[in-house]
């Protein structure tokens, strides 16, 4: 009875072990190929679920079912009109067939060393049959007019027919014909980066840096020419201010000096007392003007001072 027991119970150890090593489970990101003794058997399995195999002599091989990508080694390349840059390209590709994949490139591993013969290929012959204006530029924008870009070559690219969407386009395009004979599709593949050479790119940055600095220098001729103009305005209006104000004070000191004039010539006409107070009074001023405190005074008998003060006065002194 022990022994049936016994059986029993080792014949349900192997038959959960068989069961669980049929089972695989199916997500929805996933597809799988069986292989039995490493040979493909039937077709793809690509619903999410629970699915069956026989033990130990099938196995599940397990693919990616979403996008991928795909990154380019950064490759130099002479472009048409013989300009060598560095172009670093990446791209997105799909497992569209996952039996003829497995038979083809086995996994992502070979699959992404076969896409880089591909694309990295296709890449250099696209760039090489093309210009680097072509590969730079999408559509032809028109550039607003501004003096930052006058005589800059930036303001005179070319117009172009064939641009950067349609070479990338023709390089997926003739990519696919040789990646869908190995069970998978190239979805898209972008420029990430195309730069100049290092020795070329010195030359293009000094260019750059000496057209910043004419415009620079013209900006800052322009407001000195703008600076002088305005100072030059300013000192001539200074200049005509002035004059005018001088030219006012001038009419007015002559109509006062006139009135005075007038006055002192109306004074002096009343009467001889008058005459000679006047005569007395301007003599006065004279001698005050041109002598100190500390100045001596000599006057002889016929000076004019000792005249106006006249002869009785000085004897009385």
């Amino acid at each position: 009875m022990k022994g049936k027991r016994s059986l029993f119970a080792i014949a349900a150890i192997i038959l959960a072990i068989v069961v669980i090593s049929s089972a695989y489970t199916v997500n929805p990101a996933e597809q799988v190929i069986i292989t039995q003794f490493g040979k493909p058997v039937g077709k793809a399995v690509t619903t999410a679920g629970l699915h069956f195999k026989i033990p130990i002599i099938q196995e599940a091989n397990f693919f990616d079912k979403r996008a991928l990508e795909w990154y380019g080694y950064p490759t130099q390349v002479s472009t048409k009109d013989k300009r060598f840059v560095w172009i670093d390209t990446y791209a997105i590709w799909k497992i569209t067939n996952p039996l003829l994949f497995f038979k083809r490139v086995k996994n992502e591993r070979g699959a992404q060393s076969r896409l880089d013969d591909i694309l990295d290929g296709q890449t250099r012959n696209a760039v090489a049959d093309h210009k680097l204006v072509e590969l730079i530029r999408s559509t032809n924008r028109n550039i607003k007019d501004s003096e930052a870009f006058e005589n800059s070559p930036i303001a005179t690219l070319p117009n172009i027919s064939y641009g950067r969407k349609q070479v990338t386009r023709s390089i997926v395009a003739i990519a696919n014909k040789r990646t869908q004979r190995l069970g998978m599709t190239v979805l898209d593949l972008q420029f990430k980066r195309i730069n100049y050479v290092e020795s070329v790119r010195k030359t293009i940055f000094q260019r750059m840096i000496t057209r910043r600095e004419q415009i620079a220098d013209k900006f800052k001729s322009e407001g000195a020419g703008e600076a002088a103009k305005i100072l030059g305005n300013k000192d001539r209006e200074l200049k005509r201010i002035n004059s005018q104000a001088y030219k006012i004070a001038q009419q007015i000191k002559g109509i006062a000096d006139a009135k005075a004039t007038l006055i002192y010539a109306k004074a002096y006409n009343k009467n001889a007392d008058s005459r000679r107070f006047y005569k007395f009074l301007k003599t006065m001023e004279t001698y005050k003007k041109s002598i100190s405190k500390n100045d001596w005074l000599m006057l002889s008998a016929d000076s004019g001072i000792y005249k106006l003060l006249g002869k009785e006065s000085i004897d009385k002194k």
